[in-house]
C-alpha cells in the first residue's frame, strides 16, 4: 500500500525549535514538534490557557462515543491545536478477527478530527471475543510476521491511510522466537508499508527486563518509518522494570532519547502521563526538557558530519 492521505492538520504550522538533520536520515518524515497525551485532567487549563504545545495526542477509544464532556473538549481543543490519535484495542496481532464496528468508529472519529496520523500497538489485547485490557508481546517468527502484514493491510484500507505500530515493553519471551524485536518490528512494517512509534521508556525496559542492548534495537530499525516518539516513566523494582506511566521521564529515558534523535534526527516526540497525573506545569517544563535534548542531540549529530 503506498497511499497517505492524512488530514489537512499536517499542514498547521507548529513551533519548531530545532536544526535540521545533518543527512537524510529524516528524509519523507513529518515533524510535528512536542506534543503531550491530552488527558481529562487538564481539558479546561488547555482550552483557558492555550500553552505552548505543538500538538496532543488522544487515546482513541475515550473519544469513540456519541456525545457528552469527551467529544465536547476534543473539538474545541482541536480548534487550536493538531491532535494525533492513538488506540489501545485494535488487537493487531490477535488471533480474532479484526473488530469491524472498532474499526467503522475508528474511521468516524478520525474523519471528525482530521489527525495528524493513527496508531496504535504491536500486539494482541484479547482472545475469543474478551478482551484482557493489555497489551501482550507478539512471538517473533516469520508466521506471526505474516499474520500481522495481512491485517494491517485491511486496517490501513480500512482507514484510508498507513497506521503507525508502537513497540510494546514485555515482560516473557516466548520459546519460538526466532530473531529479536526489533527484526521483528521492522519486518512487519516494510512487509505491510507502516509506520512506527517509537515508545523509547518502552525500549529501556524490556532491555532491562529481558538483557539486550538499547542500541541495538535502535540500529535495528528503519529511520525513515519513525514518525513519532513516546517519553515516559516507569517503576524499577530492581530485578525488573514496570512500564507504569505514573512517573516523571527518568534520566535512562532521557539519554537514551538523546542518542535516538542523533541516530535518527527530528522527530516528532510526545510525553505520556497515565496515572498520577501532575498539574499541566509539570508536563511542559518536560516537555521543554524533551526540545533542549532534541536540539542538543541533533547539534552533536551535525557536528559529526
Amino acid at each position: 500500500m503506498g497511499r497517505l492521505t492524512n488530514g489537512p492538520a499536517m499542514n498547521r504550522q507548529v513551533s519548531v525549535h530545532m536544526a535540521p538533520p545533518a543527512t537524510n536520515r529524516a528524509a519523507e518524515r513529518p515533524f510535528a514538534g512536542f506534543g503531550l497525551g491530552l488527558r481529562p485532567d487538564h481539558f479546561r487549563t488547555i482550552v483557558d490557557t492555550r500553552p505552548a504545545v505543538d500538538w496532543f495526542e488522544i487515546i482513541s477509544e475515550n473519544f469513540m462515543v456519541a456525545g457528552g464532556k469527551p467529544l465536547y473538549y476534543l473539538d474545541r481543543i482541536r480548534e487550536e491545536y493538531p491532535i494525533a490519535m492513538h488506540g489501545v484495542s485494535l488487537s493487531i496481532g490477535g488471533s480474532d478477527p479484526l473488530d469491524a464496528g472498532y474499526l467503522g468508529a475508528l474511521k468516524a472519529l478520525a474523519d471528525r478530527v482530521e489527525p495528524l496520523w493513527i496508531s496504535d500497538h504491536l500486539c494482541w489485547t484479547g482472545h475469543g471475543g474478551q478482551h484482557l485490557h493489555d497489551l501482550y508481546p507478539l512471538p517473533y517468527t516469520e508466521e506471526a510476521i505474516a499474520h500481522v502484514v495481512e491485517r494491517v493491510q485491511r486496517v490501513q484500507d480500512t482507514l484510508g491511510q498507513r497506521i503507525l505500530l508502537e513497540n510494546v515493553s514485555s515482560y516473557l519471551s516466548y520459546r519460538v522466537d526466532a530473531m529479536p524485536e526489533w527484526e521483528f518490528l521492522r519486518a512487519v512494517v516494510e512487509r505491510a508499508d507502516c509506520l512506527v512509534l517509537l515508545d523509547i521508556n518502552n525500549i529501556h525496559v524490556s532491555a532491562i527486563n529481558h538483557g539486550f542492548a538499547p542500541g541495538d534495537y535502535l540500529d535495528g530499525i528503519p529511520p525513515k518509518r519513525v514518525w513519532q516518539i513516546h517519553l515516559a516513566g516507569h517503576t524499577d523494582y530492581g530485578d525488573y522494570v514496570i512500564d507504569t506511566h505514573d512517573q516523571p521521564v527518568p534520566a535512562p529515558v532521557w539519554d537514551l532519547y538523546e542518542s535516538t534523535i542523533q541516530r535518527l534526527g527530528p522527530v516528532s516526540t510526545m510525553i505520556e502521563r497515565d496515572d498520577n497525573i501532575p498539574p499541566l506545569d509539570s508536563l511542559l517544563e518536560e516537555l521543554d526538557t524533551a526540545r533542549t535534548i532534541a536540539a542538543r542531540a541533533l547539534e552533536t549529530a551535525n557536528g559529526d558530519t
